[in-house]
């Protein structure tokens, strides 16, 4: 009851942002744009060691995440191009968490671990892996975002390890971010893995595509000799042009 009644509120504050954006006309990739910057300062923050104040920061910026969105389809600014800048930028993004991470772990302070920077950077593996497995296969099969660990999960799990770093308290929850890579680094391989399984699982019930099958009924129809060059012959102008065929490049994913 108390978590629902939070969605609710949380769904209230931000269906205004949306609204009072849309009203504005704000270019939702300008809104794409300060979200991965605001991701940077993170990255910075966590390469400083103020986890804490990254935590904070990293909830701001995702908060543009979700509304970029919401912004181009009311407003009606939805383009290819928009979500291939959402997908890379997403990206961008992750990488400046981890590498702030692995830079802070790697400097010569109390808190140096080697450990912990190779589980940051496997982490970074791991999540650009879960991107790419996506995005590669939903060329092949209409949807591939099986897994449990998908990039709002991932920020999540930053989020509770960055305000859970208190250095010097004895508490059991504080300090979590040694943790929270262990499961970010664990995590991302077996979806990675998952999501290949997954894909391959897909692709064999349906059977491979033959020659003859990719060779559609009106092109054969209206196979022939091929035609000339524009200005070759003046015999061609009265020729009806062959109708061009479906652009056959998939849509853009995110690739979460």
């Amino acid at each position: 009851m108390f978590g629902a009644s939070i969605g609710r509120g949380a769904s209230r504050i931000i269906g205004a942002m949306v609204r009072g954006l849309a009203r504005r006309r704000i270019n939702p990739n300008v809104l794409t744009v300060i979200g991965v910057s605001i991701n940077v300062v993170s990255g910075l923050l966590f390469g400083f060691g103020h986890f804490f104040w990254a935590g904070l920061v990293l909830i701001v910026a995702n908060l543009f995440d979700m509304l970029d969105g919401q912004v181009a389809r009311r407003t009606g600014q939805v383009t290819r191009f928009g979500g291939f800048l959402d997908s890379t930028l997403d990206r961008v993004s992750d990488m400046a968490a981890f590498v702030g991470l692995m830079t802070f772990y790697a400097r010569d302070t109390e808190l140096h671990s080697t450990l912990n920077v190779l589980l940051a950077g496997l982490a970074l593996v791991g999540s650009v892996l879960v991107s790419y497995a996506s995005a590669r296969a939903e060329s092949l099969i209409p949807k591939c975002d099986v897994g449990f660990l998908r990039r709002p999960e991932r920020v999540v799990l930053l989020i509770i390890g960055a305000l859970s770093t208190h250095p010097g308290s004895e508490s059991f929850f504080a300090n979590r971010m040694p943790a929270v890579l262990w499961i970010l680094c664990v995590g991302s391989f077996w979806t990675f893995t998952y999501r290949v399984y997954h894909t391959w699982k897909e692709l064999n019930r349906a059977p491979e595509p033959t020659a003859a099958d990719a060779q559609s009924p009106e092109a054969a129809a209206s196979d022939g000799p091929p035609a000339k060059a524009a200005g070759a012959s003046n015999t061609d102008a009265g020729r009806p042009k062959r109708a061009r065929r479906p652009d056959p490049r998939p849509a853009l994913t995110k690739g979460e």
